[in-house]
């Protein structure tokens, strides 16, 4: 054989490989599982009966069900970004941080506390924006509710980077 008849049957050799390996399912009598273009596994679930959820007895005991949509607000509605920006003339590193409401119910969410260590800066941050009071204890906004969709920014100048983390809020 040839060399462009080798590099003829390696392709149509890998082709088939590669449509064998996509087109193939395992299957079992609750699940089947098939590989994607991208490589991953999806998992099927056959799902052969639903349980209603119990609004009488389990309400009265105080259970209430967990929904998608719910109406009350959770630290993780908060989102907290921060990112390196240009370095103060005297070389202090800068970070400019971005704290958003993103609660998906349209809910304004008040007495933001943040997990931020013995956070301080050399640059200066309004204090009503951003203020420790205690360590690992920063509130946002003097406390005040911060809008479905707002967000609030502040920089602030240090050697390195805090942690930031949202430690509790109050809907």
């Amino acid at each position: 054989m040839n060399r462009e008849s080798l590099s003829k049957l390696f392709a149509v050799t890998s082709l088939l490989l590669i449509i064998g390996i996509f087109t193939t399912e395992k299957k079992n009598s609750s699940t089947s599982t098939s590989t994607s273009i991208n490589g991953e596994e999806t998992i099927i679930s056959l799902i052969t009966h639903r349980k209603l959820l119990n609004t009488g007895e389990e309400r009265e005991n105080g259970v209430e069900p967990n929904r998608i949509w719910s109406d009350k607000c959770s630290k993780s509605d908060i989102m907290i970004i921060q990112g390196a920006t240009p370095p103060l003339p005297n070389g202090i590193p800068t970070y400019t941080v971005e704290i958003s409401n993103t609660c998906v119910s349209g809910c304004d969410i008040s007495a933001i506390h943040v997990s931020c260590g013995w956070f301080s800066s050399a640059r200066l941050v309004n204090p009503h924006v951003f203020k420790r009071l205690r360590f690992d204890d920063c509130l946002l906004n003097d406390g005040k509710p911060l809008r479905n969709g707002k967000t609030l920014s502040f920089q602030y100048a240090n050697t390195f980077r805090y942690a930031l983390s949202v430690s509790s809020v109050s809907c």
